[in-house]
């Protein structure tokens, strides 16, 4: 006798076993989309302004790239004028806590800071300007400033008439003075009687201690100011003074229009790009990267 309750009830707990399964199976497919769909968050700290015209206003700028390139695959943040040392740790703790996927410290003396931030937040990638410390989180990246430097020292050996060139420099560090040196070298390469004078600030944004560090220059004889530092006031004391300047960072004609010759520049956007996206595809390392004029992160503004 065919026992219709039993073939019933088989079907009935198959159906309930087929259906909790494919429950099972949509559920996955909607975390996985959502996983999917989620932005990368992506924070900048920087040691000035974003308005200062020069440093801080470019690493910017590429902040800004990000979002035209990616749209709603990344959601940016950032924090301006942080100084380096104890205060900075805190910021980059702060953006891993919250869990930021990537995070950039866009100063030299933030290396002490992100190492052990780093360390202690394994899922968050960090990457750092211009240091030179490592970890499995952690890359550095800079570049080959050196060479628009280099350029720039021509445009300067050639334009002056004192033969006394006057350098507004921020802090005795590797970067600094490899620009130092770079600009000596293309102003010796044609003017071997000019002579570079040098001043150092301390500090990256300090505009009114880097145009008295300028005038400084000026009153012995400097008929033409360059720099390193953020902001443009050593352009602004060159064109008060009727002399020539050559900026840094960015286009600073803006701000001395009768004194400016040139500029060596950043444009960080597309390798902020290219970091973005080794992030999403998993394809990120720690690398020391380090990009010249062919590669675009550099050049010279004329």
């Amino acid at each position: 006798m065919y026992n219709f309750y039993v073939r019933k009830t088989y079907f009935t707990t198959k159906g309930v076993m087929t259906v909790r399964k494919l429950f099972l199976f949509f559920s996955v497919l909607l975390i996985a989309a959502a996983l999917m769909a989620a932005p990368l968050k992506v924070a900048f700290i920087y040691v000035a302004p974003v308005g200062d015209g020069g440093w801080s206003t470019m690493h910017n700028e590429g902040r800004l790239h990000l979002e035209r390139v990616f749209g709603d695959q990344v959601v940016t943040d950032f924090i301006e004028s942080v100084p380096e040392g104890a205060e900075a740790e805190v910021v980059f703790r702060g953006y891993a806590q919250r869990g930021y996927d990537l995070i950039f410290g866009t100063s030299f003396g933030y290396m002490d800071s992100m190492v052990k931030v780093s360390q202690a937040f394994p899922d968050s990638t960090f990457m750092h300007c211009s240091g030179y410390m490592t970890t499995d989180n952690l890359g550095t990246y800079f570049g080959r400033m050196y060479e628009p430097r280099f350029l720039s020292g021509l445009i300067a050996g050639a334009m002056t008439k004192t033969n006394i060139i006057g350098y507004v420099a921020a802090y005795p560090i590797p970067e600094v003075i490899r620009g130092i040196n770079a600009f000596a070298m293309g102003v010796q390469y044609v003017n071997p009687d000019a002579k570079v004078h040098v001043v150092w600030s301390n500090t990256w944004f300090d505009p009114a201690r880097e145009k008295e560090a300028a005038e400084s220059l000026l009153d012995v004889g400097a008929d033409l100011i360059t720099q390193h530092q953020d902001s443009p006031a050593p352009q602004q004391a060159a064109e008060d003074r009727g002399a020539l300047s050559i900026g840094y960072n960015s286009d600073m004609s803006a701000f001395a229009p009768n004194a400016f010759l040139a500029a060596p520049v950043w444009n960080w956007g597309p390798f902020y790009e290219y970091v973005v996206r080794n992030v999403i595809e998993g394809t990120w390392t720690n690398e020391q990267y380090w990009g010249g004029i062919k590669d675009g992160v550099v050049d010279i503004f004329v």
